[in-house]
């Protein structure tokens, strides 16, 4: 992933409840004079708070920094693993909690290392693959295994975003996919859409596993329950604050559980028409500092 042309000062990590302007009772969307009106801002990486170019503008920086400054914390909750994640965290100079994996892992940039993790199980996601298969024919595949180092594996036939510079590790022995520990699968078909493959996924193993479209290409098999927005509630309770205190951005179906959690949710204009459908409100694209438009309006 190519650096941004500029190297503003790092972000503030997320702050404890004595460390916050405004208290834990306070109302959502109210604050003291000069405190930013929620406590806490979490951000989606991909169409939302990363340009088309897998950098962070500026200005969308300085938004962060301000709000920050002003008592908030900004925590980012991404689809991506740790080891997809961790650069940008340390180009953000970034320390606090980030919730990773749809809300799999939540990490602890500061000291490098995972507070929780959940993955899933390798017999049920073996059957859920099966059933799937039996309904819409061989799938490809690819896998993002546990841990801080954890290798996204990923097999014949599975197309990778041509612009991806994300490491990953190619496999052609089925029994590799199986040997470790996973957060989730990663299926793709050769004929059918996003959306349909995830609507004929979920029709089939809905009651084994989670189906989630978390971007172009991207339909992923979770363990059941596990949400961005499970993940988003460990963190937030570490940092001493609610749902009410919370504003959440996004641009994908995999944000709906975050919007419906947070006290105001805002989706990008390029949003998936899913989000934009329950989003609070809707700011510009990723590309056009959507994020920061939104900010520096709250900040006045």
């Amino acid at each position: 992933m190519s650096a941004p042309a500029s190297s503003p000062a790092p972000l503030p990590a997320p702050r404890t409840d004595a460390e916050t302007d405004a208290g834990p009772d306070a109302e959502a969307g109210t604050a003291p004079d000069g405190a930013f009106p929620y406590r806490l801002v979490a951000t989606d990486l991909d169409g939302t708070l990363l340009r088309g170019d897998d950098t962070i503008s500026p200005r969308t920086r300085e938004a962060l920094k301000a709000a920050c400054a002003r008592g908030a914390a900004h925590i980012v909750v991404t689809g991506r693993a740790v080891p997809w994640t961790r650069h940008v965290l340390e180009d953000l100079g970034y320390e606090g909690l980030a919730v990773c994996g749809q809300g799999a892992q939540v990490y602890d940039a500061g000291e490098r290392r995972l507070l929780t993790s959940m993955t899933l199980d390798r017999q049920l996601a073996g059957l859920a693959l099966a059933k799937i298969e039996a309904e819409v024919g061989p799938l490809m595949l690819a896998a993002s295994r546990d841990g801080v180092d954890g290798e996204v594996l990923v097999g014949p036939g599975y197309r990778v975003h041509e612009a991806s510079t994300l490491p990953s590790l190619p496999y052609t022995d089925p029994a590799e996919l199986w040997a470790e520990p996973l957060n989730k699968l990663y299926i793709q078909h050769p004929t059918l859409g996003d959306d349909d493959l995830a609507t004929a996924a979920r029709s089939a193993v809905g009651d084994l596993v989670g189906v989630i479209m978390a971007g172009e290409g991207v339909v992923e098999l979770l363990p059941l329950g596990l949400s961005k927005a499970k993940g988003l509630a460990l963190a937030a309770r570490r940092l001493g604050v609610t749902a009410a205190d919370t504003i959440a951005f996004g641009d994908m179906p995999n944000d709906l559980p975050m919007f419906a959690w947070a006290a105001h949710g805002v989706a990008m204009a390029n949003a998936h028409p899913e989000l934009l459908a329950v989003a609070d409100e809707v700011t510009s694209s990723n590309d056009e500092d959507g994020i920061a438009e939104v900010l520096e309006r709250m900040l006045g």
